[in-house]
């Protein structure tokens, strides 16, 4: 069978990236990176893709003058490298409409909070002030609205008491190397549709909890 090719737009160090790198790595995953743009050149994602033997691409957003042109440069190298699915992964752009549009459904992004709580930046610091008992991340389909679409994965993680922003990202981001390459499972093994803007997945296994209390008492 075939494998996914997948794209993944990066802006930094790419610590997602590694985690689907890795799990495209394992025998039997049915999805291949087959393309890593960067809107940054330097960035140490890119040193990652290289190492892996994935084909890189820099695509500086600085040099474009209107978002529009941004956007069709991406699209042209995807249509390139004959790239399925786009996974944005700490990409530190807004991309447009009409691109959105184009790649519906098969645009993906992980953000690191239980949405629809604390889109935008910040996250970790505004889930402690808002003290709740959790938070986590979440994989979803993307939409034009800023950490907007329908959620094919999410992964709840405790704040704990003593937390601050820096130790509760770290325990976040390990969560989001579990959830994002599951989700990228799941769609690459057709298992995720989407309707009427909502996820279902096929041949789910297992009993989930009821109720999980934090703290427990």
């Amino acid at each position: 069978m075939a494998r996914l090719k997948v794209a993944v737009l990066i802006s930094g160090r790419g610590s997602n990236l590694q985690a689907l790198i890795d799990a495209c790595a394992r025998p039997g995953f049915p999805a291949e990176i087959s393309l890593v743009i960067s809107n940054v050149a330097g960035v140490q994602g890119l040193e990652r893709a290289e190492r892996a033997g994935i084909a890189t691409r820099v695509i500086a957003h600085r040099d474009f003058a209107e978002r529009a042109r941004f956007d069709a440069a991406i699209d042209a190298a995807l249509a390139e490298s004959h790239v399925e699915l786009v996974c944005l992964a700490g990409f530190m752009r807004i991309l447009g409409e009409a691109f959105v549009a184009r790649w519906r459904d098969r645009l993906v992004n992980i953000h690191p909070s239980l949405m629809p709580a604390f889109k935008g930046l910040n996250t970790h610091e505004r889930a402690l002030a808002a003290g709740v008992r959790f938070t986590g991340c979440t994989v979803h389909f993307v939409r034009p609205a800023m950490d907007d679409g329908p959620i094919i994965v999410q992964a709840a993680v405790p704040v704990l008491p003593g937390d601050d922003a820096e130790r509760l990202a770290a325990r976040v981001l390990e969560a989001e190397h579990e959830a994002y390459p599951l989700a990228l499972r799941l769609i690459a093994e057709g298992r995720v549709r989407v309707v009427e803007e909502r996820v279902e997945i096929a041949g789910g296994t297992g009993t989930p909890p009821t109720r999980v209390l934090n703290p427990q008492g």
